[in-house]
């Protein structure tokens, strides 16, 4: 089942998706969140460590399970996706940070990172919720337009357009890595929800062919039309292409 949402903004948007996921932490203290990076989630981030410093939500026994990492950057980088996590929602909640995951980018061997971190995935169990955004080019995490969907965790090169994406973070496009350690769609289609958060009219073409096209490798978040139960978030930019084709949104 699809449900999408459909907000004035950001703002409203990130509030939606907060209380969302607020909605599974207190009714399920030791759940399990999928979480995602990117400047998609950070206003959701933001509001739930709101949540936790105002007493109404509690971390501490929940565990999450990240995405990916870049490839070659360690965790203190400030490009890095466990840096990013730290510093926009972790160091702002009561969460036990021995029970946050993210893959190891600086790991010597990046293929049995992946095993590692595979193997991780199955012992925690799938997450309740999985969050995702969206890239441009229909990317979920760092699955990328290809001939098939790859399954468990694995080291992929990013595409120009993710590059591309990626590289105002960067002091220059030469300094965006070239590769990424992604949980693969197999994980993230055993999540019992998931959560996709889009904002800005950028997203809009991605959105319409993920969730009105057909399901294709070559737009990876197109697989999510497969899953039992996800929830889209969307600003009205974002969902413009989507509502022009009469799917049924919920304001």
């Amino acid at each position: 089942m699809l449900r999408i949402y459909c907000t004035e903004n950001y703002e409203a948007m990130s509030r939606k998706a907060a209380a969302v996921m607020a909605a599974q932490v207190i009714a399920k203290p030791d759940c399990v969140l999928g979480l995602a990076t990117g400047s998609s989630p950070v206003g959701l981030y933001q509001n739930l460590a709101a949540g936790c410093a105002a007493g109404d939500l509690d971390f501490s026994h929940v565990t999450t399970v990240n995405l990916d990492e870049y490839a070659g950057l360690d965790g203190t980088h400030d490009q890095s996706y466990r840096y990013f996590m730290d510093h926009n929602l972790f160091d702002h909640i009561n969460i036990d940070k021995s029970r946050t995951n993210v893959p190891d980018g600086k790991a010597p061997d990046p293929e049995a990172e992946c095993r590692r971190y595979e193997a991780l995935l199955a012992s925690v169990g799938p997450a309740d919720i999985q969050l995702l955004g969206m890239g441009r080019n229909g990317h979920i995490g760092f699955n990328e337009p290809a001939d098939t969907f790859t399954v468990p965790t694995h080291v992929v090169t990013l595409t120009d357009s993710t590059i591309d994406a990626n590289a105002r973070f960067f002091a220059s496009r030469d300094q965006v890595p070239k590769k990424a350690l992604t949980m693969g769609v197999g994980a993230i289609m055993r999540a019992r929800r998931v959560l996709m958060v889009v904002s800005g009219p950028d997203k809009a073409e991605a959105v319409k062919a993920a969730f009105a096209g057909p399901v294709d490798p070559h737009v990876p978040a197109s697989i999510l039309q497969l899953h039992p139960d996800v929830v889209l978030v969307g600003d009205k930019a974002a969902l413009a292409g989507l509502v022009e084709t009469g799917v049924e949104v919920c304001v």
